[in-house]
């Protein structure tokens, strides 16, 4: 079951890095042409939709930086948590799309900073705690919801892709079991 986990993980960051995401142009760049795309041409201050994977890029290189609502950062996961401990057991507030793929992202990205500023430790362990504040929240309200009759759709379409996933699977595994505790021998 861990490789179908795995799988269904990295199946999300494919489909995360090829998404399309907004981003603001720093510089003017000229019109790139890679086998299959063309990139650009970019004018300095102005909006774009690319591919995530061509927004790093473009990021590292200073011609553009993602727009607000693409990246996760300190604000944005505190809100979340704080977000998801005022509901109830069975409700599940609507996370930012594409949010485990964008909080491993800010993540690495904390930590790929700690090797160049060790000042941002405290920010990177309190960054993770958050997180994972968040993931058992989560997790208990899906168990919950797993154990109960089957849900409806509008109470399920809270969950993220990967949640989905997860739910499935210990909705059918809690089925299989009351099943199988009472069957007659």
């Amino acid at each position: 079951m861990s490789n179908t986990i795995n799988m269904k993980i990295q199946n999300s960051d494919f489909t995360f890095e090829n998404s399309s995401v907004r981003i603001l142009a720093n510089r003017n760049l000229q019109e790139i042409k890679l086998p299959g795309s063309t990139i650009g041409p970019f004018k300095e201050g102005n909006e774009y939709d690319v591919e995530y994977w061509v927004a790093c890029q473009l990021v590292k290189l200073g011609v553009a930086r993602f727009g607000k609502k693409e990246v996760l950062d300190a604000n944005r996961l505190y809100k979340i948590q704080w977000k998801e401990r005022v509901q109830r057991i069975r409700q599940l507030s609507k996370l930012p799309d594409e949010f485990y793929p964008k909080l491993r992202r800010y993540l690495t990205g904390l930590q790929e900073e700690l090797t160049q500023n060790q000042e941002k430790m405290q920010e990177y362990n309190k960054a993770k705690q958050v997180a994972r504040d968040i993931i058992i929240s989560r997790l208990k309200k899906i168990v919950s919801l797993a154990s109960a009759p089957a849900q409806t759709q509008q109470i399920l379409e809270n969950l993220t892709r990967e949640e989905r996933f997860l739910y499935q699977k210990i909705y059918e595994l809690v089925n299989q079991w009351q099943v199988e505790i009472i069957k007659k021998r």
